[in-house]
């Protein structure tokens, strides 16, 4: 299912009917694709295999070497990508920033900091807490998660991690997982520096988001749907999408539904015209 705020009805109305009337081919789009929290570039392996199967590239981020040397704010992380994108050399005509969860977080950071992104992909992600009880606990919980990811057997760790109700058990072969453990030290700093309890609530400056972004939740992930209901609300050029039999990890839950509601978002953009960011007008 998807669903648009009422600001874009009328555009993506208007832009249907353009694609059926057009015989042009799709924008050529590269997909720049940031990780969740315990997290890998290769857990975009097989989404990128889908994307490319229409049409679109894609750039893995191994988010950790942000943090290998040094703490980086969140603000100061979206710097720093920005910078990374404009420095590379675009294999696709637009580049669509796609962030799942923490990095969902990352990426809008980085869309507030005005960098080179013509569209974004959000999923399963918070723009701050706001509840003063709610910050305590998560800053608690996440300093143990902090602790555990240096302290416990690696394995154990992410037994503990994927073992949340909210994440529904393992992901990754077990080969990934093991290679995952030369992250150790990063994946313990980012509890702390990209905690949602160290980010500035994004809410009041999601409208500075001006880019076309498809916000995905989960069906049955109450929590993050009803985020999604409420950003989407804020953002003036939103399309707001319910991933069916999907919780949070929506792009490992159901991929098949994930590629088809990109491919038909990006197909409302078959207009070039429609798909340029506010920093081209």
């Amino acid at each position: 299912m998807i669903q648009t705020s009422k600001e874009t009805d009328e555009k993506i109305a208007g832009a249907r009917r353009a694609a059926k009337s057009s015989d042009e081919a799709l924008v050529p789009t590269e997909f720049w694709c940031l990780h969740g929290a315990v997290g890998a570039a290769s857990d975009w392996r097989a989404l990128g295999k889908g994307l490319a199967e229409i049409g679109a590239s894609t750039r893995a981020v191994d988010l950790w070497r942000f943090l290998q040397c040094e703490s980086v704010s969140m603000p100061d992380f979206g710097k720093r990508l920005n910078a990374d994108s404009q420095g590379e050399v675009s294999r696709g005509q637009k580049r669509i920033l796609f962030g799942y969860s923490m990095g969902g977080r990352l990426a809008l950071h980085a869309l507030l900091e005005k960098g080179p992104w013509d569209a974004a992909v959000i999923i399963s992600a918070n723009p701050g807490l706001r509840d003063p009880a709610e910050i305590s606990a998560r800053r608690a919980s996440d300093t143990v998660w902090a602790t555990q990811a240096l302290t416990l057997a690696w394995g154990d760790f992410l037994q503990k991690w994927n073992s949340q109700p909210i994440l529904g058990g393992a992901m990754r072969d077990e080969r990934e997982d093991k290679k995952l453990i030369q992250r150790r030290r990063e994946i313990a700093r980012s509890f702390v520096d990209w905690s949602v309890t160290n980010q500035q609530p994004l809410w009041n400056r999601l409208p500075e988001i001006q880019i076309p972004t498809l916000w995905i939740a989960g069906e049955t992930d109450t929590k993050y749907r009803a985020i999604a209901e409420e950003a989407v609300a804020l953002l003036p050029n939103a399309t707001l999408a319910i991933a069916p039999n999907a919780g949070h990890r929506v792009p490992w839950e159901n991929e098949a539904w994930l590629l088809g509601a990109i491919e038909e978002w990006r197909g409302f953009k078959r207009n070039l015209g429609d798909f340029v960011s506010s920093r081209e007008r």
